[in-house]
């Protein structure tokens, strides 16, 4: 459960880091990275981790499009 919730938070602050990019592709690549790093770091195997990252890029703006442009 620790685990779940650490890559939970972890994830969500990918959305900071993918707001930088102005394009969906670029997002994803920054997210799928930066999940795959996250995920390894707490113990996985990096595949969810790029996997979610890449998806949260991709939809970063169409959910918060205030943070995401």
């Amino acid at each position: 459960m620790a685990k779940f919730a650490v890559r939970t938070a972890a994830i969500l602050g990918l959305l900071t880091v993918a707001a930088c990019e102005t394009s969906d592709l670029g997002r994803a690549g920054i997210g799928a990275g930066s999940g795959y790093l996250i995920d390894r770091a707490v113990g996985g195997d990096g595949t969810v981790g790029a996997a979610v990252g890449a998806t949260a890029g991709v939809v970063c703006d169409d959910v918060t499009p205030q943070y995401c442009n």
